[in-house]
């Protein structure tokens, strides 16, 4: 500014004087020497008068070296590339000042391809490069990444003797640093044995900011102040920036006291970083002073404070904080409207959200991909994917962020199916994934059990050519678990470079789905001996695991240690899993007591695991007060009315078990009709007890009914318990024959080839009858068949299930 300069204002008046009274010919006077004529063509090109100082360069009789060369660099240096190459051609002579010029303005501007080839004439033509020429060609090589050429820059300054000098050494600092070299940035910082220039100091700053290393840059800066020297207005944001990531609120708070010190406090470039570093920090109040002490309103820091409100939880705040901007006038840009966005992604407000969208339109930012993307995620996270879709529908041009917002909003949602070919038709279209939309297709396919389709998309991942991601390799654990290829979730786990507490509970919980429970317990103390603490979700796999395995002893401690040892407040899905490994043991006392013990009142699916333990071991009474419990709970939930009616027809009770159809009948209640599929060669292939719509249905029943023969020869007897009370014998072993999962099997055995496992998935739990011919059917036929219910997987192999019979 050119208040903060006198050397400066005491030219400016003059000049602009003369500027009103004369022209540029008026300045060039026979009492004009060459020497004036060049201080105020430089001055005029500082001041970036570039018009007049080019009138007055047109004008003057004489031109010598320096005229030429502040000509050229001050075309190049206002961006003005194809008149400071003009005139570079038409100079008489080119110093490697000349050449330096030009080549600093195409570096300057991110043109690299011209600065080098440049570099590369200049020599050609007999002119050395100056430090100054290799600094600017490190600068193009620190702007576009381009590692290789500035280690060739690096070669050629040790041979020409540059290494040491300051300027090389910061270019090679700052280009290292942001090549991601940090390491190699550092040993070269050390090898200046004087460090008084603060511009070395702030690329090493900046360098360790950049690279993540925030206390490194912390200490850096300490050590410049140390030493006694001065940082400028970029060492300053550089350091605050390395706070901001650490969340080093208190040592920010000291480097702001260095910057009032240090004078720049009124620079808007340093506010910016301060209101960030304060708002990163959580330190939103100091932030808001910073942005009110702003003599101009800047539109990056108000963009800033509102992320900041955002990201800690104060939407309400941000909201407010944006109409207060609209009031300021302050110029609203592209990065304003997501971060507003963003306070409504979990929003009831809906209407609001829809007004801030209705303003976007009006003020042509949907055209922006950022703000149409932003659009997308609210509308997805407010569970509104018709608009969601629409504003992706609008899109002219759409990213992988586009994509992803969609389909993940779709997954979110549960709508896996579209979400599966909204990714086929973004492979389609040619856009290549990231790590979050694989996550998501990927758990997508695990919801979905569709092994085959997952395999592929895991192939997908592998062709993609993307690193390792921790979020990928969690989805690929838990999507093989969840389709019942355990063996699979094991091999990439093993194969992950990092685990967190994810993973670990991926593979518990998997191997408790799978009937592995105690790999479940192992994998479970493997994680804890690794020193990652357990969390909510893995208490409730290890539960799962011990109830499914009969291991109450080992359950009620582990119920323990999260309460006591790990402070975890047990859930309902805690005390349901509680309740099942109580009663399905026959401990219905303590199963009571537990009950009586929870601070909330249980929900339905604690009372579905006691209900589903008294039927198991025939508990009427107690099965009729969790049935009673959840008539009140879930009215419209067949389940429970089903289950107490066959609980009354197995106590000979058929008159009360009229009495819960009739009740069933009156209130419009429909059992949820039973069925199966499977995946053979990427198609879903369903069925339903004594279905007749499958294409091969004929071969089918054939082939179901050559099953049961075959079965009931080594022992199978039918258990016609399973089966509906109103028909007689004969008619319930007919219709146990067709249960949708016998129908699948069949289908299995006539389409997967011999030694392929025969994987059928069930929306409901496996009937007693079923359970006992897939042992049989599984050796007899010797198979593997692997059948998922709505509770586990039962893994079926030479006539024993994974479940023990304990499911």
């Amino acid at each position: 500014m050119l208040r903060g300069n006198p050397r400066l204002l005491s030219f400016s008046r003059p000049v602009c004087r003369r500027r009103i009274a004369f022209s540029a010919g008026n300045l060039v006077g026979p009492a004009s020497s060459l020497c004036e004529l060049n201080c105020t063509l430089g001055e005029l090109s500082r001041a970036g008068r570039i018009e007049d100082a080019r009138n007055l360069f047109d004008e003057m009789p004489r031109r010598d070296e320096y005229t030429w060369n502040t000509m050229i660099g001050a075309y190049a240096g206002s961006g003005r590339l194809a008149e400071a190459r003009g005139l570079f051609e038409e100079a008489p002579s080119k110093s490697s000042i000349t050449w330096s010029s030009l080549i600093s303005g195409f570096a300057r501007l991110g043109h690299a391809d011209e600065a080098f080839r440049l570099f590369g004439q200049m020599q050609l033509e007999g002119r050395q490069p100056s430090q100054f020429t290799l600094g600017s060609v490190l600068r193009a090589c620190s702007m576009m990444g381009l590692l290789r050429k500035g280690e060739q820059i690096h070669g050629y300054a040790i041979k020409m003797r540059f290494d040491l000098d300051d300027f090389v050494v910061t270019g090679l600092v700052d280009m290292y640093a942001k090549c991601k070299l940090i390491i190699k940035a550092e040993c070269l910082f050390e090898t200046v044995p004087e460090k008084g220039n603060p511009v070395l100091w702030t690329a090493m700053v900046t360098g360790y900011s950049q690279s993540g290393y925030g206390f490194k840059a912390m200490k850096c800066f300490r050590d410049m102040r140390s030493k006694g020297i001065q940082p400028n207005q970029y060492t300053f944001p550089s350091v605050l920036t390395a706070c901001g990531a650490v969340s080093a609120s208190d040592f920010g708070a000291q480097v702001h006291c260095s910057i009032v010190q240090s004078g720049f406090g009124t620079s808007s470039f340093v506010q910016s970083a301060l209101i960030d570093m304060y708002s990163k920090c959580g330190n939103l109040g100091n932030a808001k002073i910073v942005l009110e002490t702003m003599e101009i309103d800047d539109v990056v820091s108000w963009n800033t404070i509102i992320v900041g409100f955002v990201r800690h939880g104060f939407k309400e705040e941000a909201l407010s904080l944006f109409k207060q901007m609209r009031e300021n006038d302050v110029k609203i840009d592209h990065f304003t409207y997501p971060s507003v966005l963003n306070s409504f992604a979990s929003s009831e407000d809906s209407q609001t959200a829809k007004s801030i969208h209705c303003m976007i339109i009006k003020t042509g930012f949907e055209a922006y991909k950022l703000v149409s993307n932003a659009l997308i995620d609210m509308y997805a996270k407010q569970s509104s994917m018709d608009l969601a879709f629409k504003v992706f529908g609008n899109m002219l041009d759409r990213d992988v962020i586009s994509w992803t917002s969609l389909i993940t909003g779709y997954a979110f949602n549960g709508s896996y199916e579209e979400a599966i070919r909204l990714y086929c038709n973004m492979r389609i279209s040619g856009i290549d994934p990231d790590e979050i939309v694989l996550s998501n297709i990927l758990s997508s396919c695990g919801e979905l059990t569709v092994l085959e389709l997952g395999q592929q998309f895991h192939a997908d991942f592998i062709k993609s050519g993307l690193s390792s991601s921790l979020s990928v390799d969690n989805s690929l654990v838990t999507m093989y678990a969840k389709c019942g290829n355990i063996e699979a979730a094991k091999l990439i786990f093993d194969a992950m470079e990092n685990r967190n507490v994810i993973s670990w509970t991926a593979l518990i919980v998997g191997y408790a789905q799978n009937g592995k429970g105690k790999e479940s317990l192992h994998c479970y103390h493997q994680m804890v001996s690794c020193g990652v603490k357990p969390d909510y979700v893995t208490f409730i796999g290890i539960l799962f695991a011990c109830s499914h395995a009969g291991l109450v002893e080992e359950g009620c401690r582990y119920f323990d240690s999260m309460i006591d040892i790990y402070r975890i407040k047990p859930g309902p899905e805690h005390y349901a899993c509680m309740i099942d490994l109580l009663g399905r043991s026959g401990r219905f006392k303590e199963a009571e007591e537990l009950l009586d013990k929870m601070a909330e009142e249980p929900d339905a699916t604690v009372w579905k695991a006691l209900l589903g333990a008294c039927r198991a071991h025939k508990n009427l009474q107690l099965g009729e007060r969790a049935a009673k419990k959840l008539f009140m709970l879930e009215p419209m939930n067949a389940a429970p009315y089903v289950l107490l009616a066959n609980m009354y027809f197995s106590a000979n009770r058929t008159e009360d078990a009229a009495e819960i159809r009739r009740m069933m009948k009156s209130r419009g209640i429909a059992k949820e009709p039973g069925f199966s599929w499977m995946e053979i060669n990427s198609k879903v292939h369903t069925f339903m007890s004594e279905d007749s719509a499958h294409p091969r249905m004929q071969d089918i029943y054939s082939k179901a009914d050559e099953v049961i023969s075959l079965i009931k020869e080594v022992g199978y007897i039918p258990d016609t318990s399973f089966a509906l009370h109103d028909v007689d014998e004969k008619g319930k072993e007919l219709g146990l024959a067709y249960h949708s999962e016998k129908l699948a099997v069949a289908f299995g055995l006539l389409t997967v080839p011999q030694g392929g496992p025969i994987r059928i998935f069930k929306n409901l739990r496996v009937c007693g009858d079923c359970h006992v011919a897939m042992k049989f059917i599984s050796m007899v036929f010797n198979r593997h068949i692997i059948l998922r219910d709505s509770n586990c997987f039962h893994h079926f192999k030479g006539g024993i299930c994974s479940c023990g019979d304990y499911w």
